[in-house]
């Protein structure tokens, strides 16, 4: 494997990411993983949430997550339920533990984040609450 490079404007948004899977009107970019980098255990990633949009509750059972406000604030999500987070916050999820992002407010919020442990949203094992399907 070589080094790999890219700039945001290179990167196309994900298409396919469904509401019924919990992603709601995410603008979601893998910006290196295994399909681009050929990275098989690290993912980074860029999203930007209008008002409204979310990442419903969800864990990786083969990745830990971590992710950075960059811009805005919203809820994240927790084993324990919900609390507020804003602009400068950095969360770090280990694998097994409920998370996502709600924002709640009328601006807009961009993310910066990534796994550790896998390559792809397959390799990292995915899943929803119970009935949230």
């Amino acid at each position: 494997m070589k080094p790999y490079r890219t700039t945001l404007a290179k990167v196309p948004r994900e298409g396919g990411l469904s509401p019924a899977d919990g992603w709601i009107n995410m603008q979601v970019q893998f910006l290196i993983d295994q399909k681009t980098a050929g990275s098989d255990k690290l993912v980074v990633g860029w999203t930007v949430l209008p008002p409204g949009a979310r990442h419903e509750k969800h864990r990786h059972h083969h990745a830990d997550e971590f992710l950075v406000v960059l811009k805005g604030h919203g809820l994240i999500y927790t084993d324990d339920g919900e609390e507020p987070s804003g602009e400068g916050d950095v969360i770090f999820t280990p694998r097994e533990h409920w998370h996502g992002f709600n924002n709640i407010s009328s601006g807009e919020v961009v993310l910066v984040w990534g796994w550790s442990g896998a390559g792809s949203l397959e390799a990292a094992g995915y899943e929803l609450p119970p009935g949230k399907h």
